[in-house]
C-alpha cells in the first residue's frame, strides 16, 4: 500500500505536488470512490485508480547503465545550465533518476532507474556493494601510502573502511600514476579525499564497475538497458552485503 500521490507521480501523471492538489479538488477516485484525503492509501496492483476518469497504469520499471561523461551534474536540472543527466535521457518516456551520485568532475558508470526500492536497496549504508574507480593522480605515491589507503584513512569524517587499492599504470614524464581502488562504502567525494588525505590530488576519476556490473561496451554519453539477470544479480549482492555486515 502507498500514498496515492506517490503512486500518481510514479505513474507520471504528475509532480507529487501536483497530485496532491488533483486529490484535494476530487478528480481522483479508487475502485469508483472519490478520495480527497491526502493520506489515503491504495494498492497499484489490485486497486483500480482514475484521475479525472482516466485510470491510471503503473509504470514500468526501467534499468539503465550509463557512462555519464565529465562536466554533467547528475539531476534533471540545473540553475547554471551546465548540463544534466536528464540530456541523455530525452527518448525515455518515464521519470528516471541516478542510484547515488557522481560528482561534476567524475565520469564513468551510473545505474539509472524509476524504481525506487531498488535504488534505495543498492544504496542503503548496509548494502556495502563495491564500487570500483580508476584514478589518475598527480605524482607517484609509495606502495606504503597505497597500503595506509586500503587499511583504512582518517577522514573529517572519521576512519574509512577497508578498500582495495592497487596500480594500474605509471607515468614517469607525466609524474602521475593511475590507481584502482574499490570501495565498499560510499561518502561524499570519498575517492578524490582519500588521495588528497595522503598528498596526491586526484586529476581524472573514473567510475568502472558498481557490484558485478562493468562499463563494457557502453560508450561515453550512451546507456543500455540492464537485463532481468543483472537487475537481480545487483539485488543479491546487496542482500548478501547486508546479511554479512549486519
Amino acid at each position: 500500500m502507498e500514498r496515492l500521490q506517490k503512486i500518481m507521480a510514479r505513474a507520471g501523471i504528475a509532480s507529487r505536488r501536483k497530485c496532491e492538489e488533483l486529490i484535494l479538488s476530487g478528480q481522483v477516485e479508487v475502485n469508483g470512490e472519490v478520495v480527497r484525503t491526502l493520506g489515503a492509501k491504495a494498492d497499484p496492483a489490485v486497486d483500480e485508480i482514475k484521475v479525472a476518469g482516466r485510470p491510471i497504469r503503473p509504470e514500468k520499471k526501467l534499468y539503465f547503465a550509463f557512462n555519464k561523461p565529465k562536466g554533467v551534474i547528475t539531476s534533471a536540472r540545473d540553475p547554471e545550465g551546465r548540463r544534466v543527466m536528464a540530456d541523455y535521457f530525452r527518448d525515455v518516456k518515464e521519470r528516471v533518476y541516478p542510484v547515488g551520485r557522481l560528482d561534476y568532475d567524475t565520469e564513468g558508470l551510473l545505474i539509472v532507474t524509476n524504481d525506487g526500492d531498488f535504488a534505495n536497496k543498492l544504496t542503503h549504508p548496509s548494502g556495502h556493494i563495491p564500487r570500483t574507480y580508476h584514478a589518475v593522480v598527480k605524482g607517484i605515491p609509495h606502495g606504503t601510502l597505497l597500503e595506509k589507503l586500503a587499511a583504512g584513512i582518517n577522514l573529517d569524517d572519521g576512519m574509512t573502511a577497508p578498500a582495495e587499492v592497487e596500480y594500474r599504470d605509471v607515468d614517469m614524464d607525466k609524474n602521475e600514476a593511475t590507481i584502482e581502488i574499490t570501495l565498499y562504502e560510499g561518502r561524499n567525494r570519498q575517492v578524490r579525499r582519500m588521495f588528497e588525505a595522503i598528498g596526491h590530488p586526484v586529476k581524472r576519476l573514473r567510475r568502472v564497475r558498481f557490484g558485478s556490473l562493468t562499463l563494457q561496451g557502453i560508450p561515453r554519453g550512451k546507456y543500455r538497458e540492464l537485463k532481468p539477470e543483472e537487475v537481480k544479480a545487483l539485488l543479491m549482492e546487496a542482500e548478501r552485503s547486508h546479511k554479512v555486515h549486519k
